[in-house]
């Protein structure tokens, strides 16, 4: 993933808060140039105009979806299809799907079959089958407190790192291993993210994976010279006392 692919960005107004879309859109920029936005959603109905203003300020085409039958989300399938024209249209690299709606579990399969990063930003209430269908998925409650931070400059609320987080950085450790047991951080990120999508460092408190990786005892952290550039290369690798441990 990197910032010169282009992008689709489709929101599900119908599922996602109106609050910290600025937010959102800043955060898609880290992982490509959005140049298709649309939120889907009925716009006669009352609970979407806090999005009016939002849609002007960050250039996002509002499509009208009106709601044929109650009780069905009428959204979901004008979504479904626009993001299928754009992808034969063959104008972006990469989607990021705005929802928290497991029926786009499929549409997110199907985008990355066909080659395409996706990109998925939701609540923490996203079914999982979602998230492990993208690339990449981000929760919006992230997002929000970091803005809130940034105004406030409060201590974060966040959640504490498990033991499971901990076996999932150590076994991908020992994926990518030298015979000294080192492996360069930046392989060690990229294969957590595939391996888990949601895995992100913010939900922890962390900003990047370094700091994270520091916090935890159980690992070790080296740094080496580049020969191609000034900055450092990073590799982390398990302790030996707890390699020994997991040896018993």
């Amino acid at each position: 993933m990197t910032q010169s692919i282009n992008m689709a960005v489709l929101i599900d107004g119908d599922n996602i808060p109106s609050a910290h879309v600025k937010e959102m859109m800043e955060e898609i920029t880290k992982y490509g140039n959005p140049t298709i936005k649309r939120i889907y959603g009925d716009w006669t109905r009352p609970g979407l105009t806090k999005w009016k203003n939002l849609l002007l300020e960050n250039a996002i085409t509002p499509i009208q979806q009106y709601g044929y039958t109650a009780g069905k989300n009428a959204t979901d399938s004008a979504m479904i299809i626009d993001a299928m024209d754009i992808l034969y249209s063959e104008k972006v690299e990469g989607f990021c799907l705005v929802s928290s709606d497991s029926d786009f579990t499929r549409l997110a399969t199907r985008l990355r079959e066909a080659g395409k990063t996706v990109i998925g930003i939701g609540e923490k209430k996203t079914p999982n089958p979602f998230i492990v269908a993208c690339d990449k998925f981000i929760y919006i409650e992230i997002l929000k407190k970091q803005s809130e931070e940034k105004v406030e400059n409060k201590e974060p609320n966040v959640d504490k790192i498990t033991r499971q987080e901990i076996n999932l950085i150590s076994s991908t450790i020992k994926d990518l291993s030298d015979d000294e047991g080192w492996a360069f951080l930046g392989d060690v990120g990229s294969l957590i993210q595939k391996k888990r999508p949601n895995f992100d460092s913010r939900n922890y408190g962390f900003e990047k994976l370094t700091p994270l990786i520091k916090s935890i005892d159980q690992f070790e952290i080296e740094q080496r010279e580049n020969q191609k550039s000034r900055h450092k290369l990073i590799f982390v690798r398990i302790k030996e006392k707890y390699t020994q441990n997991t040896k018993k």
